[in-house]
């Protein structure tokens, strides 16, 4: 099952939770595009930091190659000007970012209850036919990850393309083509620094998607486990158990809880390993390989020391763009997993009859403050 599915393994559809969160994003409130407008532009001021960032570099070293004193400090005060832009852009995405986060938990969390106050409460939510289990831990915790990660990730995947998009031209003109022998027959690649990034970004990202292929299923394993023993270690709260006979059945059920949620982390543990091997070797190997596509152009004389450092560091920004999914792969699947169980309890409540004659008033809309 692909990690973008609208259905989790135990064939729960995710349209509830897609509609729900329309209905807050698109809600046409000043508010709400207000706070997409300040995300969005918050990501075009990051991308163009990013460039002049980039082109920094190349006037520096130059600067440093040539040993011209005044223009090495006429690019440390340019430096300082692009790195004070650059905390207050991320200090506004900080607050952007947690804003949209909190409101839009305010407003499912909200509207779950809404559906739940509308039904029979003598009649329980029945987590064992939905898989609804624990519906306490998942409208806490699970709506908290499904509302707070896909912010950060949709933003993350928005500049990932624009930067990509940017950084490909660098590297396209910066780089050029270079002329390489194959069998005795000479050929000229064009613009060789973007193929050469296709082909690691590629490599990397079928690596990672190999490595990783269990993380969803380990990552909603480790969470109902979780809710179980949870839900579990509740019964202390109501004191001694009324017998012994109880008290050893309630210690029986809680050990095998228990083990099943250290069973889960082991597994999570060495998915993670697993998942570290790239991403590891990723943040090692990435600079290294842009150096060397660099060096025979630049041991010609063809690339000044400047272009080489500004090719490398676009290197590895359009890496690490292109490799959007190999650095948040945990945290989709984490994801994924949360918004299934969202979407879990959704269906168990709808599922629950309607409490007829009296309609009960709705939760505030303003439980959360402002």
């Amino acid at each position: 099952m692909g990690l973008f599915s609208h259905n989790d393994s135990n064939g729960h559809n995710l349209t509830g939770f897609w509609l729900m969160s329309r209905r807050f994003w698109l809600s046409g409130k000043p508010r709400v595009t207000g706070l997409i407008v300040v995300l969005i532009g918050v990501v075009l001021a990051q991308l163009l930091v990013q460039f002049y960032l980039n082109l920094w570099n190349r006037h520096f070293f130059d600067a440093l190659e040539r040993r011209d004193a005044g223009a090495l400090w006429t690019q440390t005060g340019i430096f300082v000007m692009l790195a004070a832009t650059s905390v207050l852009v991320a200090a506004t995405s900080v607050w952007g970012r947690m804003t949209g986060q909190r409101k839009w938990r305010e407003s499912m969390t909200c509207e779950i209850l809404a559906r739940w106050s509308r039904k029979d409460h003598n009649v329980p939510i029945d987590g064992t036919d939905h898989g609804a289990e624990n519906p306490e831990y998942r409208l806490a915790e699970d709506v908290r990850i499904a509302t707070d990660s896909p912010v950060d990730l949709i933003l993350a995947f928005l500049s990932s393309v624009l930067t990509a998009l940017t950084f490909f031209s660098v590297l396209w003109s910066v780089g050029g083509s270079i002329d390489v022998t194959v069998f005795g027959h000479r050929a000229e690649i064009p613009g060789y620094l973007v193929v050469g990034v296709i082909g690691y970004s590629t490599l990397m990202t079928a690596l990672m998607l190999w490595f990783g292929r269990r993380m969803t299923s380990i990552s909603e394993r480790r969470n109902q486990n979780e809710a179980e023993f949870r839900a579990a270690a509740e019964v202390m709260r109501g004191g001694r158990p009324a017998s012994e006979a109880d008290e050893k059945a309630w210690m029986i059920k809680l050990a095998e809880r228990l083990k099943a949620v250290l069973r889960s982390w082991r597994e999570l543990c060495w998915q993670l390993v697993d998942m570290t091997l790239v991403s590891h070797s990723n943040f090692l190997f990435a600079p290294v390989a842009a150096y060397f596509l660099c060096f025979p152009k630049y041991l010609a004389g063809a690339m000044t020391l400047g272009e080489v450092t500004q090719s490398a560091a676009a290197f590895v920004t359009v890496q690490g763009a292109v490799n959007w999914l190999v650095d948040n792969y945990q945290r989709l699947a984490d994801w994924r997993s949360s918004a299934n169980r969202v979407a879990a309890l959704l269906a168990a409540i709808d599922a629950m009859p309607d409490r007829n004659p009296v309609t009960p008033a709705e939760p505030s809309r303003e439980l959360a403050s402002p």
